[in-house]
């Protein structure tokens, strides 16, 4: 079984073992002849493997009543791979989802690190740092950098934690919150979770 999560810049493969990714740019879903179940943020490449048979769009099978209009899709399937958790998707933008009993309770979207760091830069050049995942949040910072970072991390940190749920991390920046959210789950593969648990309801 292969499956995709199609973003705006990639195809994020899944064949059951092992994840790779294709650059949107140079690759053509057409050179792959085996089934494959996607999902797509992207809505031009959504439309034109809308024309390719092998390609199946899980998104339709999923129970949308349960979820709001523009939330991402990648977001959706992400709820629906846990039961209980606060999932965190370290990204461009960081999104938090809280899920209690297999139900979708709501969520948030955070500025991602790197808009962040350029946030600070655009008020002044001597706020440009990279942000100290490694300081402790229970101390004031006492230098600029802890003092950006404490601010940017100890805010999201004190949300996150406040659900009393286990925290699930996923994304690009994971690992690197994973320092802030020591007691947390890093699982790069939720999303391909959740698409495999539609899948095995649809043949069910």
């Amino acid at each position: 079984m292969l499956l995709c999560d199609i973003g705006n810049s990639s195809y994020h493969f899944f064949d059951g073992k092992k994840n790779y990714k294709k650059n949107i740019l140079d690759f053509n879903p057409q050179e792959i002849t085996q089934q494959v179940y996607f999902i797509s943020v992207n809505a031009k490449i959504k439309r034109e493997l809308s024309f390719l048979e092998n390609w199946i769009d899980l998104s339709r099978s999923v129970d949308m009543h349960n979820y709001y209009e523009t939330m991402g899709v990648d977001r959706i399937f992400a709820v629906e791979a846990l039961q209980n958790a606060v999932i965190v998707d370290a990204g461009s933008a960081i999104t938090v989802d809280i899920v209690k009993s297999g139900h979708f309770m709501g969520g948030f979207i955070y500025p991602g690190v790197k808009a962040m760091n350029k946030a600070y830069e655009n008020i002044s050049p001597a706020l440009s740092y990279e942000f100290n995942f490694d300081l402790d949040l229970e101390t004031l910072p006492k230098n600029s950098q802890d003092a950006i970072s404490f601010g940017f991390l100890k805010t999201l940190y004190s949300e996150v934690t406040s659900y009393d749920l286990p925290i699930v991390l996923t994304g690009g920046y994971a690992r690197e919150f994973k320092k802030i959210f020591k007691d947390a789950r890093v699982d790069e593969n939720l999303i391909f979770t959740g698409m495999q648990k539609i899948i095995e309801e649809k043949k069910s």
